[in-house]
């Protein structure tokens, strides 16, 4: 039989990515809100462009946050410190608009159709009512310590290099605002080999291009890319446009929730649509995809996948999902029905235990808020949806 063969294509961006900028303002604000009132309710987005930042949303808190002050420190700590960077928190604008919460979204959360008495349930957990409707997906594989897909895993961990060789003053002349992109070959389903390279990072206009290049390669790409995946055929593009020194917001506007498919799986599998950032947990945009990971992740951990794909989907108002589906792609050791039976009883969608189990009420979110979402097995403490510590449940359950 002919081998089959394909290629498959992941984007990552930097902190200094003008979306990325957003969401941590976005993030930042919740994680302060959540510091002083964990019941908090937070729905902000932000916009940045030259020289402005302007945070709108509804955010419903007995606590007091100086967003302004707030807005002006993480950009500063992403390292907009000049204007000659694209932007200065020093000295840009700030301009909030915030409503409080729609009183009728509150009371569809405060109290979910089932605890109103319209459902079948009174249980505590059936009391919180999810903050919308939609599907929210959740994906695992066995292809990288991060039971990611290859092409953002290493997407994302060269764009944790490209800051980190800027901040530690390695390539001094590197400047916040950077990209990647990894293209990888697939022959019957396995990784084979990286076949395209792409890192486009700002730089200070001294620097010739080639050095850029140079530096990239060495410095960036091949502490990363294992040496084994790169070969003579790999195609390696630095800067492709010529020439990054303009950057940041100056040279393109940045939006919260605008980075969906790099906050999750890099396009390789659906998704739901919703943002992450900027959201309390009521939100099931962001708890329930977490849960969903979560989820799929200890069913590849069981080994009963190689690879898990989960659709968790809400009505607003209402606890319990309207339903849940699991996909193995043909790699399951059971059926997928059999598969989701067995995670229907060991995880529990309803919002208020998705919050409980994965302690979604204290602040942690903006260090999520560059890098990904999922994987994130190189943040300490680890986030709780990367946990494998239902697997024994599972195995239980499946009779193993």
């Amino acid at each position: 039989m002919e081998k089959e063969r394909h290629l498959l294509t992941s984007e990552s961006v930097t902190e200094g990515h003008p979306d990325k900028l957003a969401d941590q303002i976005s993030d930042g604000i919740l994680d302060a809100i959540l510091d002083q009132d964990p019941m908090g309710r937070v729905a902000c987005e932000t916009l940045v462009t030259t020289g402005l930042v302007v945070v709108a949303g509804e955010i419903s808190t007995e606590c007091y946050v100086d967003i302004p002050r707030l807005a002006r420190q993480i950009t500063k700590e992403i390292g907009y410190t000049r204007a000659k960077f694209g932007f200065d928190g020093d000295t840009c604008a700030v301009i909030t608009a915030i409503d409080e919460q729609s009183g009728d979204i509150r009371e569809g959360v405060d109290k979910a159709l089932e605890a109103r008495g319209n459902g079948d349930s009174s249980e505590d957990l059936d009391s919180l009512g999810a903050g919308d409707q939609g599907m929210m997906i959740g994906f695992a594989c066995d292809e990288t310590e991060e039971y990611l897909p290859l092409p953002i895993a290493l997407a994302h961990r060269l764009s944790r290099r490209l800051a980190a060789v800027r901040k530690e003053g390695i390539l001094p002349y590197l400047r916040p605002d950077g990209k990647t992109q990894v293209t990888v070959e697939y022959e019957n389903g396995r990784a084979l080999r990286v076949d395209t390279v792409v890192v486009s990072t700002q730089h200070g206009p001294e620097v010739e291009q080639d050095r850029i290049r140079r530096d990239m390669i060495e410095q960036v790409i091949r502490p990363v890319v294992p040496a084994g995946l790169l070969d003579g055929e790999t195609h390696i593009f630095v800067n492709p446009s010529g020439r990054f020194v303009m950057g940041g917001p100056m040279a393109d506007t940045g939006l919260t929730g605008r980075k969906i498919i790099v906050d999750t799986y890099g396009g390789l599998v659906p998704h739901g649509g919703g943002a992450f950032s900027g959201k309390d947990p009521t939100k099931v945009d962001r708890s329930a995809a977490y849960m969903a990971r979560y989820a799929a992740k200890n069913v590849v951990g069981a080994g009963l996948a190689e690879k898990c794909q989960i659709q968790v989907a809400y009505a607003i108002g209402v606890a319990r999902p309207v339903s849940v589906m699991v996909n193995t792609y043909g790699t399951g050791t059971l059926s997928d029905e059999a598969i989701t039976t067995l995670v229907r009883q060991c995880f529990d969608f309803r919002p208020a235990a998705i919050i409980r189990d994965l302690e979604l009420r204290k602040p942690q979110f903006r260090r999520l808020a560059a890098y990904g979402h999922m994987g994130r097995i190189d943040l300490d403490p680890m986030p709780a949806w990367e946990g494998l510590d239902r697997v024994e449940a599972l195995k239980a359950a499946a009779g193993l």
